[in-house]
């Protein structure tokens, strides 16, 4: 009996990446933290691809909840297809490798298309898609949020750090990220007057408001009124660099 017992508290506690949580906010922080901790996480994988794209819009109801999953997804998922399937780029971007019950996506999907309201990529953020797929719609945040740039990870060493987002907490874990990758990226040359700060800000100009919200962001997150200050962007450095969590 007592065996029994521990047997059965054993396989209860064992690890958080096997609960069977049906909260959906959860199971994306339960996967990002297996991939974190280098743990087994198939059963999270399953239970999170088991949900549709009605169930994941019915449950995800509000821009918090969306962003919260939606950036852990694409952060658990870019260190999965990396080490595991080994995708590398443009691929590891392009390919709908993530499942869902009736749908899949691709991480470009998940960040242009559900967390950037179905922005074109490749136009500074000023020009939505054309055609955005129904799901895509169905699923967007309704407002953009400059700071998901801050915390989306896409495995470079200029990229963000990844970070755990929950729903709760997400406004203040989102300005946290804004300002210490900011702070992390950015140079200020007095003598000059000019601010260095990162590409991500000119690869996405629309996002941020074009130069003026650039300039109002920079002085937000910085401390400092850079009126009659150039900006000027730091070169992207692409080398590879997994699992580079806070």
């Amino acid at each position: 009996m007592k065996l029994f017992f521990f047997i059965a508290v054993a396989a209860l506690c064992s690890t958080v990446c096997e609960a069977q949580n049906k909260n959906l906010l959860l199971l994306s922080e339960n996967l990002l933290y297996c991939v974190k901790t280098e743990t087994p996480s198939d059963s999270l994988q399953l239970a999170i691809a088991r949900y549709s794209v009605r169930e994941l819009a019915n449950e995800l109801t509000d821009d918090n909840a969306k962003k919260a999953f939606w950036l852990n997804i694409y952060n658990a998922y870019y260190q999965l297809l990396s080490i595991q399937q080994k995708k590398t780029k443009p691929a590891i971007f392009t390919s709908k490798n993530i499942h869902f019950s009736d749908a899949d996506f691709s991480l470009d999907g998940i960040e242009h298309g559900i967390l950037r309201r179905y922005r074109w990529k490749y136009s500074l953020g000023y020009l939505p898609q054309l055609f955005p797929h129904k799901n895509i719609k169905k699923l967007a945040v309704t407002k953009k949020d400059f700071r998901i740039h801050f915390a989306l990870n896409c495995g470079a060493k200029s990229c963000p750090p990844i970070a755990f987002y929950n729903y709760e907490k997400i406004e203040t874990q989102l300005d946290l990220a804004a300002r210490s990758f900011l702070e992390g990226e950015s140079l200020i040359k007095e003598s000059e007057k000019v601010v260095y700060t990162t590409k991500i800000m000119q690869w996405f100009k629309g996002d941020f408001g074009g130069k003026k919200g650039i300039r109002k962001i920079l002085s937000q997150y910085l401390n400092k009124d850079f009126l009659g200050y150039k900006i000027k962007f730091n070169p992207y450095n692409q080398t590879e660099e997994l699992k580079n969590f806070n």
